[in-house]
């Protein structure tokens, strides 16, 4: 996903104080089980074997080395036998976030990547920086790659090789038990939205503000909120109608909380293309080959499909890795 048109649109840093409130909220149940272990700490009130491991004792699924997919990495980083992986630091739950012990990045993104690096037999090494520094870190080869909710874009195709693991969808979030629905621009003629300045979804939302406009309909009364315990008590308290984010940060927040519901998805390329989030490396680094390959393995597996469900993402899954797809339009 992606902010300034097209960067990340994941809003806020998630700390174990968004964590702890999450806990506080929680009603009922919840994502699918925590993996191959037990879960210490949870988010959840169903149970050990359904609630969500935010421990720093992930008993993460694994991966084993494939000797025919491992072949493809660069001799190079075969023979340091580390796969160096970006995070974003400002990522959200259930993306990237901080484990109960505040220290330790738990999350969809890490796991999906310790697959990948199982599978091409390299000791995963994460570092978490902020949002621009994973760029930075590709342009000057400190990182071999980032997993971190990285959408697909022509203009970053430009500079990056892409490896797709999951679809880039946006959603809209109420309270529970609401009957509105929204499945284009007139929908939220007249409503109370919020949404994260600079991102993908205010553009859209703007863009169908103006379209309500043009047809006679209503604008969207369209607010901003800094993070994210601010636009949920928002949403509780009724100053507004919905929030409009990232699905992966809605999904995990409906499933642990309890108190909203997903009243309408989108992809995050709006009308134009589906959005899709890949494994980024630097142009010519010779692993995206690799990276496409080690995903496959694990989609037909069954692995990946258990990471997905463990964070509640299984709607994001693709059937396959694609190189380089079409992504989302230069501005």
């Amino acid at each position: 996903m992606f902010r300034h048109g097209y960067a990340r649109s994941t809003p806020v840093k998630t700390r174990r104080t968004l964590v702890t409130a999450v806990v506080a909220l929680t009603a009922s149940a919840l994502l699918g089980g925590c993996g191959d272990g037990d879960a210490q700490e949870t988010v959840g009130s169903k149970g050990k074997n359904n609630a969500i491991n935010i421990s720093p004792d992930q008993h993460r699924i694994r991966g084993k080395k494939v000797d025919s997919i491992a072949a493809k990495v660069p001799a190079s980083i075969r023979q340091r036998g580390t796969l160096r992986i970006g995070g974003s630091a400002d990522a959200s739950a259930p993306l990237g976030f901080y484990a109960t012990d505040d220290k330790t990045r738990i999350g969809s993104e890490i796991d999906i990547a310790t697959l990948v690096a199982d599978t091409l037999g390299l000791k995963p090494e994460f570092q978490a920086v902020s949002w621009e520094n994973l760029f930075v870190g590709l342009d000057s080869s400190k990182f071999d790659g980032v997993f971190s909710n990285v959408t697909v874009t022509e203009e970053r195709k430009e500079k990056y090789d892409f490896a797709t693991y999951r679809l880039d969808d946006l959603a809209f979030e109420a309270k529970k038990g609401s009957s509105w629905r929204v499945k284009g621009p007139e929908d939220v003629a007249g409503k109370t939205v919020s949404v994260a300045s600079g991102t993908n979804q205010e553009k859209i939302l703007v863009d169908w503000s103006k379209q309500n406009q043009k047809a006679g309909r209503k604008p969207v009364d369209i607010k901003y909120f800094q993070k994210d315990t601010d636009y949920y008590l928002a949403l509780q308290s009724g100053r507004i109608d919905a929030y409009f984010g990232p699905n992966p940060t809605s999904a995990y927040h409906v499933a642990s909380a309890g108190q909203t519901q997903i009243i309408g998805r989108f992809s995050g390329g709006g009308d134009q293309v589906q959005g899709k989030i890949a494994a980024t490396t630097k142009k010519g680094s010779g692993l995206v080959d690799a990276y496409a390959a080690a995903l496959d393995h694990v989609i037909e597996d069954g692995s990946y499909a258990k990471v997905l469900k463990r964070w509640g993402l299984s709607s994001e899954a693709v059937r396959k890795s694609e190189i380089n797809p079409s992504g989302l339009p230069k501005p």
